[in-house]
């Protein structure tokens, strides 16, 4: 393969679920640019069965646009030469359902947790956590195993040197299972251990005939550290040879590819993790699907990834109105709507799952379901990425480690200086103030925060680009991929309705503006277009943005369409119990951004 330093023309593709998307990069005046995108279905199903029609399908179309020949035949020309091929082709994918996996370990708070961190970091969807204390008897455990049919089978417990006898008792219990892999029948599931080191040579006894065992360092080795490198790197090389050389079509495509296929969260969360190396910044990033979320962050340098399985915008919408509520959608509608009006429309979106809106109520109901999905799902992240459980005691018997302290979540709203959203409800939202509002009202930041979106969902190809060659990935990132929506300014505190809160001055290309917010409002600078805009906030006392109550603090920021959002509702953020006094609010609000013009 050509060193990064020859690489001129470089096309990446993302297998999803139901699109297959292909985009064509190319060097041009000194920089990495996007030139075009095409998209075809995905083809792994019946009645093609073959992943590889949908990636040509969407090359053929890439083609079309760039009026460069890339595919001789069914074959991808490289490397790329007199105006012919690409010099590198990489690619990502969730058909098939992604990546499935089942993780097991002694202490459901502890290695159990850190088995989970692994799995999900890797881009798998976890189906199950299994774990001596989780409650369940040996039987229940067999008999889920057996059902679930995961892709593979993450085993950790117990640190280095320490006791054996529960993470043996694990690996009896999956042995006794006799687990069958998801895809294809004519090989073993694969089964990565990483735990207790002295405990290998037990568990390669009880689990070598029966599963495609390998061992990688502990993931605890100590009590106090994380050591989730080895796994996730072992899991990725597993997804390549065994789940995706049975999914149809993927050896041929992995023939294609210069480096391997990863999973698309995965991809993404490395996507997230470069920005915030390079830029040393915490970021959070979401992406909202039809069935799933995911959300990733980074703070303090510590990454982790979350599923919400069960809170997505069509197939799982109605899982968003049974976790969520009635009265937590309805309270971001502008309009009174009774509640079985709501619960058919939701309907019909979850039994029409490709259905887009066609009036402003229709977008308007899709879009305050988002916000509730978003929200649940960062709920779920904040409770999920904490500091490490069971470090201020160390114990041998298993069944008491989840009574220890620790754990406090990592999510840090104050330190976080930009939040990434993607997936259709954002990306595509005809208007941008209406996802930079819904991020508002999701995550409900405090402080001095960037907002943007991902374009067109090119994240998973970027991110899997940048593990051979992250310039190009970081320039097409900064100037095709990322869109700022403009930085929020939400004081921390408390105050009576009507007094003020915040003195925000925003100077762009020489000019500044000056608002003074009071607290329970929604308010704008516009700031032209200008790409930086320098923030002087000026708290009243009793606000806090970051640097302590009452303390100004000085920010250069992007700038964005939108300029620069102040937001004094309060957090958590509370809307009026009156429903005739919430809808004003809310009018008011959406004038204030121009959300939504023609229903304000």
């Amino acid at each position: 393969m050509s060193l990064p330093s020859d690489i001129e023309v470089i096309l990446a593709t993302d297998c999803g679920s139901t699109t297959t998307k292909a985009i064509l990069i190319e060097k041009r005046s000194g920089a990495y640019r996007l030139l075009v995108r095409g998209e075809a279905p995905t083809t792994v199903e019946a009645p093609f069965e073959d992943v590889t029609r949908g990636v040509l399908n969407a090359v053929r179309e890439v083609e079309e646009q760039s009026g460069r020949a890339i595919l001789d035949g069914d074959r991808i020309v490289s490397p790329g030469a007199g105006g012919r091929g690409v010099d590198l082709y990489v690619s990502t994918s969730s058909a098939g359902g992604g990546l499935q996996m089942m993780v097991a370990g002694v202490v459901k708070s502890m290695t159990a947790e850190s088995a989970e961190r692994a799995a999900l970091g890797a881009g798998a969807i976890v189906m199950e956590t299994l774990a001596s204390n989780d409650g369940r008897l040996p039987h229940e455990r067999i008999e889920r195993i057996r059902q679930l049919r995961p892709d593979m089978i993450l085993l950790s417990g117990g640190v280095d040197g320490g006791t054996k006898s529960h993470v043996v008792e694990m690996a009896e219990l999956i042995s006794a299972a006799d687990p069958r892999p998801r895809l294809g029948s004519g090989y073993d599931l694969p089964v990565i251990f990483a735990g207790n080191t002295e405990a290998g040579e037990d568990v390669r006894r009880i689990l070598d005939d029966r599963t495609e065992l390998s061992q990688v360092e502990n993931l605890r080795p100590v009590l106090e550290a994380e050591n989730l490198g080895p796994a996730r790197e072992r899991i990725h090389t597993l997804f390549m040879e065994h789940v995706m050389a049975q999914a149809p079509g993927y050896r041929a495509l992995m023939a294609w590819t210069h480096v391997p296929i990863m999973p698309t969260p995965g991809a993404v969360g490395r996507m997230v993790r470069v920005v915030a190396d390079r830029d040393g910044i915490d970021v959070a990033g979401v992406d909202i699907g039809g069935a799933t979320t995911d959300v990733f962050s980074v703070f303090g340098g510590a990454f982790n990834r979350t599923v919400s399985a069960n809170l997505g915008m069509s197939y799982s919408i109605s899982n968003v109105l049974t976790e969520a509520g009635l009265e937590a959608i309805a309270r971001w509608l502008p309009f009174d709507m009774t509640d079985a009006d709501l619960k058919d429309r939701l309907g019909n979106k979850m039994i029409r799952p490709t259905s887009i809106p066609q009036t402003m109520e229709e977008l308007i109901i899709e879009q305050a379901v988002a916000r509730e999905a978003l929200r649940l799902a960062f709920e779920q992240h904040r409770n999920f990425a904490v500091t490490l459980k069971g470090v201020q005691q160390l114990r041998t018997i298993s069944d008491t480690f989840d009574q220890q302290t620790g754990g406090q979540t990592l999510v840090d709203l104050m330190n976080l200086d930009l939040i990434i959203g993607s997936g259709g409800v954002l990306s595509h939202a005809p208007n941008r103030s209406q996802a930079a509002l819904m991020l508002v009202d999701a995550f409900q930041p405090v402080g001095i925060t960037n907002l943007a979106v991902d374009s067109i969902f090119m994240m998973p190809h970027l991110g899997v680009l940048s593990t051979v060659h992250e310039t190009a990935a970081l320039e097409v990132f900064d100037r095709d991929c990322l869109v700022y929506l403009g930085p929020c300014v939400a004081p921390a505190g408390r105050g009576n309705a009507g007094s003020h809160s915040v003195t925000v001055k925003a100077r762009a290309d020489g000019v500044e503006t000056v608002c003074e917010a009071v607290v329970g409002e929604l308010a704008a600078i516009p700031t032209g277009e200008a790409e930086e805009v320098v923030l002087e906030v000026i708290p009243s006392r009793g606000f806090d943005v970051g640097a302590g109550r009452g303390t100004p603090v000085t920010r250069t920021v992007r700038n964005g369409p939108l300029g620069v959002i102040i937001d004094t509702r309060g957090r958590p953020l509370q809307l009026p119990a009156d429903a005739a006094e919430r809808v004003e609010v809310l009018k008011r609000s959406y004038r204030a951004l121009e959300v939504y013009p023609e229903s304000s």
